[in-house]
């Protein structure tokens, strides 16, 4: 791989699994001199992490929740002279609007939108500029299907709190795009009642990933390395006149 990350410092949040996970190794491979891994599962975030470990990369992991401000307030020397960032860390809920409970909505939109804000907000203190970050949002944010409401409106919020964060940061040139994702073969699924239902009907996980694949015109859900290479694709100078934008990637699900 490329060195086209080296003299830069990262932080990643939600990268203990999946897409952060991932993104971390990409950038690793390319040569960043350092990782801030922040994940609220904060043994497996260690374990998982060992293997990226070489000489001259410094990796810190934070264990904290991305939508608490006492956990950002405690980390702001950390992010001292921050140059990437990647806003990922997200759950994920399914209910009908006429009866899902209030506490689950609430609990959704404290993660995947006060989230990124509180991520957006510490990384634009901490960057000098110039920098790039990208914001894990989703396809769900722009295609309307039923029982998303949570999950759906806080990805939509996410894009458009992106768009005016690249406004703000444009000046400093920071950069800020969001990746729109369809289906990812990442744990976040198992979250989902109704992708358990799917796999006990079908009998297996395997079998349920393969079923939901089908509903797309590519006939299949990407891989988390598939993801984490256009997110760095948007990190690096290749992306360098990009801001505001999103990068849609959901094997045709939208059309």
């Amino acid at each position: 791989m490329s060195g086209r990350f080296k003299g830069h410092s990262a932080l990643i949040t939600g990268a203990a699994s999946g897409i952060g996970l991932a993104s971390a190794q990409r950038l690793a491979d390319e040569g960043v001199d350092r990782l801030i891994l922040c994940d609220v599962k904060a043994d497996t975030l260690k374990t998982v992490t060992e293997g990226l470990a070489r000489k001259k990369l410094t990796i810190d992991c934070l264990d904290g929740d991305v939508a608490d401000p006492a956990f950002w307030a405690a980390n702001k020397s950390t992010l001292e002279n921050i140059t990437l960032g990647l806003a990922n860390a997200g759950i994920a809920d399914t209910g009908a609007i006429d009866d899902m409970d209030f506490a689950d909505w609430r609990r959704v939109m404290s993660v995947n939108l006060d989230g990124v804000f509180l991520t957006l907000q510490a990384l634009f203190q901490a960057m000098k500029g110039p920098g790039a970050i990208v914001v894990t949002a989703s396809v769900a944010g722009i295609k309307a299907e039923p029982g998303t409401a949570a999950y759906a409106a806080s990805k939509a919020g996410a894009l458009h709190l992106m768009r005016v964060a690249a406004k703000e940061g444009a000046a400093r040139r920071i950069r800020v795009n969001a990746i729109a994702p369809g289906g990812v073969r990442t744990p976040i699924w198992e979250q989902a009642p109704f992708f358990t239902d799917l796999a006990e009907r079908r009998g297996g996980i395997e079998e349920a990933f393969a079923a939901m694949g089908d509903a797309t015109p590519l006939g299949r859900f990407a891989t988390a390395k598939e993801t984490a290479a256009q997110i760095a694709f948007l990190l690096s100078d290749e992306a360098a006149t990009m801001t505001g934008s999103v990068l849609v990637s959901d094997g045709g699900y939208q059309l």
